[in-house]
């Protein structure tokens, strides 16, 4: 018999990763902060509650996809927080990036009172979400991780086992610090050329016809042309990410001289105000630190 889900964060990627559960024909109670959020789900057929506790008690499995560790720990404490309702053999998934060592304290913490905890971020923005092509990069216990399979592929097409718990959160950090890393490379180039006086369109054809050619840098070929960054993983995020990277370097002992330059990069952008458009609209840092055409 199927599990019952309950799944809390309606956001950007959270939303359609909900609405794919509930296509997938799984019973379904969705909570979100802003309860607007849950229209959508709720003409699915999905039931809509109003606190996380009311999550717990009608779930046999929780995904968490929430902003970060602050609000994770929001929703779990309190009177109608998720672990007032919470009982033993429940497993808890969280998919929301955090730290490898918050992970861990989460499983440790909730192992006590035989409630399983698996991290499972994602790899992957918002159209991979609405299309379910996630990658689901999870830690924790692997008979578990295999057991909730294929609920996990409702919302991507692969499902990598990292090992124990946290490290499904330590692929995340190594993933997302790269992708942070190519965006902003993409973004000074395209500035160069432009500086240079060429068509952003060629260029853009130009690069992605060789070796660089990437669904990543397809999804920012069109708003680099029309510079529009509509959000399919907000600039905030990735800058909170990259941060959470280097925490985790910095724990670890790995050198990151490149994560922190774009780490400053990404924290230039939200002073220029592009904290909620796509991260690619880190080229208005490139932009605005470029010299005026001669002449």
């Amino acid at each position: 018999m199927a599990p019952k889900i309950g799944f809390m964060g309606l956001g950007i990627m959270g939303q359609p990763m909900a609405q794919n559960i509930a296509k997938a024909g799984y019973e379904l109670t969705v909570y979100n902060r802003s309860p607007e959020k849950t229209e959508p789900l709720a003409d699915t057929g999905a039931t809509v509650v109003v606190n996380p506790k009311e999550v717990a008690e009608a779930a046999d499995v929780i995904i968490m996809m929430l902003a970060g560790p602050e609000v994770i720990t929001q929703v779990l404490d309190g009177p109608r927080g998720l672990k007032a309702g919470m009982r033993e053999g429940q497993t808890l998934i969280n998919m929301s990036t955090v730290l490898p060592a918050f992970s861990r304290q989460l499983y440790n913490k909730l192992q006590k009172v035989s409630i399983t905890v698996i991290d499972a971020p994602v790899h992957g923005s918002r159209k991979p979400a609405e299309e379910g092509a996630l990658v689901v990069m999870a830690g924790g216990p692997k008979d578990k991780v295999s057991e909730l399979e294929p609920l996990l592929l409702t919302m991507g097409k692969m499902v990598v086992y990292c090992g124990d718990a946290g490290q499904g959160s330590s692929m995340k950090m190594a993933v997302n610090l790269v992708l942070g890393a190519m965006v902003a490379g993409l973004c000074e180039a395209v500035n160069l050329g432009q500086a240079c006086g060429l068509d952003t369109e060629t260029m853009l054809t130009t690069m992605l016809s060789g070796p660089m050619v990437c669904p990543l840098f397809q999804f920012k070929k069109p708003m680099l042309i029309d510079d529009n960054y509509p959000a399919q993983f907000a600039l905030k995020h990735m800058t909170k990410d990259i941060r959470f990277a280097l925490q985790t370097a910095d724990e670890c002992g790995a050198p990151t001289p490149v994560g922190h330059t774009i780490f400053q990069l990404y924290r230039q952008s939200m002073g220029l105000d592009q904290g909620d458009k796509d991260f690619a609209a880190v080229k208005k840092v490139f932009e605005k630190a470029s010299d005026p055409a001669p002449g």
